[in-house]
């Protein structure tokens, strides 16, 4: 700014050093522009791949996507407990299980569910105790709709849309070997062939 200023023959070499260093500036951004645009694209490329990089982090770390077969082995009780869990509590509209072993357990697992998700339980008999035990439920948590069905052999667990084969009562999860399936089928049409007794 002095360079401007002052009318000096100091005052003149540093303005003409100035002009000659943008200039010399100029010409190598000019010369280099290429390597400059590369670099932004590498930039913005690795923007794109850690952004990437996240979402497969998150994906991990997320529990509400929930796999879609699977076997549990005996002794792994309480991974299989946690998994029905994670199962119950990913309901967002309702719940339905149909299993012919049925006990408090069962309900404790669909306590697990949030309020607005309703609950349904299809099995062959209903016996006394899980009458009674039913009816404790049902005076602390919100009901579970249960009825006689004698149509099925294999257990389903049917979380909104989603049906689920499960190869153990829920009762029995991780005492033996089980396997777990997500079945492609549509709950709807599966639902439209339950009737009940």
């Amino acid at each position: 700014m002095l360079s401007a200023v002052l009318r000096s023959e100091t005052a003149v070499k540093v303005s003409i050093q100035i002009i000659n260093a943008f200039v010399a500036m100029r010409r190598f951004l000019s010369a280099n522009a290429q390597v400059f645009q590369r670099l932004d694209s590498l930039e913005i490329k690795q923007i794109q791949t850690d952004q990437k990089i996240e979402r497969v982090l998150m994906a991990i770390e997320d529990k509400s996507v929930l796999p879609k077969q699977g076997i549990f082995f005996d002794g792994q009780v309480f991974d299989a407990y946690t998994f029905a869990c994670d199962l119950i509590r990913s309901a967002r509209q309702r719940i339905i299980l149909i299993d012919n072993y049925v006990d408090e357990s069962v309900l404790v697992l669909l306590s697990k569910r949030n309020a607005q998700v309703s609950a349904q339980i299809l099995t062959t008999s209903i016996s006394k105790q899980l009458a009674l035990d039913l009816k404790k439920h049902q005076q602390q948590y919100p009901a579970i709709d249960v009825q006689r069905f004698q149509l099925a052999h294999d257990r389903f667990l049917i979380i909104d849309h989603d049906i689920y084969h499960i190869g153990a009562s829920l009762k029995d999860l991780g005492k033996k070997w089980f396997a777990f399936s997500k079945i492609e089928m549509g709950a709807v049409e599966m639902l439209t062939k339950v009737k009940y007794e």
